[in-house]
């Protein structure tokens, strides 16, 4: 038996999750749940009061992130997330409830469990990688614990 010519390259996370629609909705809900939250206050109050620019910015942004359309670049350029951020003092807690944030918007959207234990892992590398605050060493701090 011939092997296939042109064998399909495996999907992105981006077409695994479900493409635009998942993705818009994701982020919906992760500002919702950073919008009324309690335990999502420090994080919230980094933000403006009208959060449709940042959940505009963030769907752009994962598009590209999980393998779709690279929106943000079109749009903006390079995303150099770490130096966008830097305005903002970002620590344990901010990172801490972000992630409380998009762990929870992935696990209502995602259904295919290993995939979002990965997206998962990976968002709370770029979550601790945004942190821009000096904070005393803690046990485990990468952010992944949840």
């Amino acid at each position: 038996m011939q092997p296939e010519p042109n064998p399909k390259p495996p999907l992105s996370p981006y077409e695994l999750i479900g493409g635009e629609p998942t993705v818009r909705a994701i982020v919906k809900r992760f500002y919702e749940l950073m919008d009324t939250l309690p335990e999502a206050w420090e994080v919230r109050k980094l933000h403006g009061a009208d959060l449709a620019g940042s959940e505009e910015k963030l769907f752009l942004f994962l598009s590209g992130w999980l393998g779709g359309p690279n929106l943000y670049v079109e749009r903006y350029g390079p995303p150099f997330l770490r130096a966008r951020h830097l305005p903002f003092s970002i620590g344990r807690a901010e990172r801490d409830q972000w992630m409380l944030c998009m762990r929870q918007a992935l696990d209502e959207f995602v259904h295919d469990g290993a995939l979002r234990i990965r997206l998962h892992e990976s968002l709370a590398a770029l979550a601790n990688h945004m942190r821009n605050r000096a904070e005393s060493p803690a046990p485990a701090d990468d952010g992944s614990a949840g």
